[in-house]
Parts: C-alpha cells; sequence; structure tokens
C-alpha cells in the first residue's frame, strides 16, 4: 500500500506595500478603492507597493506624489502589519505624514475624505489596513 503524499504548497506572493495616513487640522485622509481594482469599495490609506530598489519612506513619498499629486512629510512609522489575501500577502507598513505641498486630488480612488478617528472607524477598511486603523484611531492629532 502507498501512502499518499501531501500536495506541496505553493509559495505565497508577499506584496511589500506602504499607506500614509495624512493627517491635518486633527483629521486623517482615507481613501476608497476604485472600481475594476482589487479590493474595489474597500477603504485604505493611499499609498502603494515599495519598489525593489526603494526604502519604505522613499516608496511612500513616490506613491503619494503619483496617487494624490502633492507632497508629503512622511513623519512616524505606525505600525508594519500583514493579512493573506486570495492573491498574495499583503505586508503593509503605515506611516503618518503630514502635508507639504498641493491639496490631495483624485487619480486611482472613487473618493476621498478627510475624517476624525470616530468617523474613520465607521468605515469598511481594507483586512491589511485595520491594525493600522485602530493605532491611528488612538492617537492624539489634536496637538498637531
Amino acid at each position: 500500500m502507498t501512502e499518499a503524499t501531501p500536495a506541496k504548497q505553493q509559495p505565497r506572493n508577499i506584496i511589500n506595500v506602504v499607506g500614509a495616513a495624512i493627517v491635518r487640522n486633527g483629521k486623517v485622509l482615507c481613501a476608497q478603492r476604485g472600481e475594476g481594482k482589487s479590493l474595489a469599495g474597500f477603504w485604505e490609506f493611499p499609498g502603494g507597493k515599495i519598489e525593489p530598489h526603494e526604502t519604505a519612506r522613499e516608496a511612500m513619498h513616490r506613491e503619494i506624489e503619483e496617487e494624490l499629486l502633492c507632497e508629503v512629510e512622511v513623519a512616524d512609522e505606525v505600525c508594519t502589519s500583514s493579512y493573506d489575501y486570495d492573491f498574495g500577502t499583503v505586508v503593509l507598513t503605515s506611516f503618518v505624514c503630514h502635508l507639504l505641498n498641493g491639496t490631495p486630488r483624485l487619480t486611482e480612488h472613487h473618493e476621498i475624505r478627510w475624517l476624525s478617528p470616530d468617523e474613520m472607524l465607521t468605515l469598511d477598511w481594507a483586512p491589511a489596513d485595520r491594525e493600522a486603523v485602530q493605532l491611528i484611531c488612538a492617537m492624539d492629532f489634536t496637538r498637531k
């Protein structure tokens, strides 16, 4: 009798990304993913993939310039979290950021909103962002 051998598991695709909790006047910029994108309709902190030659902070600057057409100061790292989606494992490093130049404009997202921590908790967040949301909502931005 032959024993069945367990099927080999495929290695998961690891996707390293960054997200910006851009703070202004005690509120945080939240972005809703657009139709036709993975996780459409979920809310997230704007950002994107870290390129192989970049640090997380460099990627944060580039992604905000590309997605929102503005410039930010990347301040404190909030956390690094991961979530296993069907398309791979997203490893998200989130930062608190402050606007330096420009006004955020829609280019990729369906909607953007400046929200208080209480308002943020009412949104349907992408799973990878949820840990950062909880930590950011516990921060005091009223002194900034």
